[in-house]
């Protein structure tokens, strides 16, 4: 007998470490995203009684796919007298001889989860948000809010895509190679999103979900396998290179620390190398995009052994290249943080002014944010206080609305 205490902290560890593999490998043993997502849960529930009574397994992972799949098909017994469920029935007990457990089938289920979301005979606004909930276990709320949305809005393309996917038979596999090209732009994105909620959540009590950024790196890496492409090559870059700051970013005690106050001893060097390589390699190609400009822009920084040392000037010409060419509000906004490392903050607050003029970036708090510490060191303490408050109303991040708690004392 295992204590209750342990078994229920090893199953909520589990369910944070595995619960999105779980559910991906059980999405492609039962073809169906509804009935995968029921399963395990069940299988998670049974787990506290199970373990307690005949210890914890040697391989968690395993038994909870194996207990979900065969929860899955004693619901679908009982429900069999429904034609539909006669004919999931039997696919799934024909399958049986598969072992759910063989860890070659599980090494790139997540992969082969997110080519299914990305699908092109699903709609654009439908790929990501799907996949974001079903690969990265985001709540609608948090995906609503990331595309500036309403959670209705969200949870219905999310229903409508399971049903889209469940009804044309979708196939739950990595494409072949001739399909991969149309399918990469989506990929791309979906990755680098589960990177960025793993590198800086969009919500909640801390700022690195670290599990979250290294499936990213993992997957990006499958990808690069599967398909030498410049700008998967370019986003695996960006995410080693950011991803090489995560000690430092925070204290002791959670707090942020902003990219000046880093102390760089912390970063990953082993990470930085690789994400420079990478970054030549796909520079060199001449066939990279938005996410090997970025990463260009985050080799800067990581070659810079001090924060005074940082080649402003090199950075500003990258966000004119990325602006140039793949334009949007959140790069016009990093521009102009650039251009005032460089130009002075008069020029930057002018950019910056610009943008919210114009009705963009109105409910982002780092644009406000920004605003505020360019108020601050023009000496207008007024503007600067009104814009912390603005960028404080807009945060729902514990260490941010910490760190901008503190500017405003400082100002008070």
């Amino acid at each position: 007998m295992t204590g209750l205490a342990q078994v229920r902290a090893e199953v909520e560890s589990v369910y944070r470490r595995e619960s999105r593999r779980i559910l991906a490998t059980l999405i492609r043993l039962l073809g169906d995203f509804d009935l995968a997502e029921e399963a395990m849960h069940d299988a998670f529930f049974i787990a506290v009684e199970r373990w307690q009574r005949d210890g914890i397994p040697d391989n968690p992972r395993a038994w909870l796919v194996s207990t979900g799949r065969f929860k899955a098909i004693d619901a679908l017994r009982r429900r069999a007298r429904f034609d539909r469920s006669q004919a999931d029935l039997s696919m799934l007990l024909d399958g049986q001889g598969q072992d759910p457990s063989d860890e070659e089938l599980l090494a790139d289920d997540r992969l082969r989860l997110i080519f299914t979301c990305c699908h092109p005979a699903l709609s654009a606004d439908a790929q990501v948000p799907l996949t974001l909930r079903a690969v990265c276990d985001l709540t609608t709320e948090q995906i609503a809010r990331a595309f500036l949305q309403s959670p209705t809005t969200i949870a219905q393309r999310i229903v409508r895509a399971k049903a889209k996917i469940r009804d044309a038979g979708i196939p739950y596999q990595v494409p072949a190679l001739s399909e991969l090209p149309e399918r990469l732009e989506s990929v791309l994105r979906v990755i680098y999103l589960v990177f960025n909620e793993g590198y800086s959540a969009s919500s909640g009590e801390s700022l690195l979900q670290q599990e979250l950024s290294d499936e990213a790196i993992r997957l990006a890496r499958l990808l690069v396998q599967l398909l030498p492409d410049a700008e998967a090559n370019g986003l695996l870059a960006l995410m080693l290179l950011q991803a090489s700051r995560q000690q430092a970013r925070t204290d002791a005690q959670g707090n942020l620390v902003l990219l000046e106050q880093q102390d760089r001893s912390l970063w990953d060097r082993q990470r930085i190398d690789e994400g420079c390589e990478l970054v030549r390699q796909a520079l060199q190609s001449r066939a990279f995009g938005a996410y090997t400009v970025q990463a260009a822009i985050a080799a800067v920084h990581a070659e810079a052994a001090t924060a005074e040392e940082t080649d402003w000037v090199e950075i500003v010409g990258l966000y004119d290249v990325l602006q140039r060419h793949w334009p949007s509000a959140v790069v016009e906004l990093n521009r102009a943080v650039a251009l005032a490392k460089r130009d002075g903050p008069q020029v930057g607050l002018r950019e910056v002014e610009g943008i919210l003029a114009r009705g963009d970036l109105l409910d982002y708090h780092l644009a406000h944010a920004a605003r505020a510490e360019l108020h601050y060191q023009l000496g207008q303490v007024e503007e600067a206080r009104a814009a912390w408050r603005q960028a404080l109303a807009l945060t729902r991040q514990a260490p941010e609305r910490r760190h901008i708690e503190q500017r405003l004392k400082v100002i008070e």
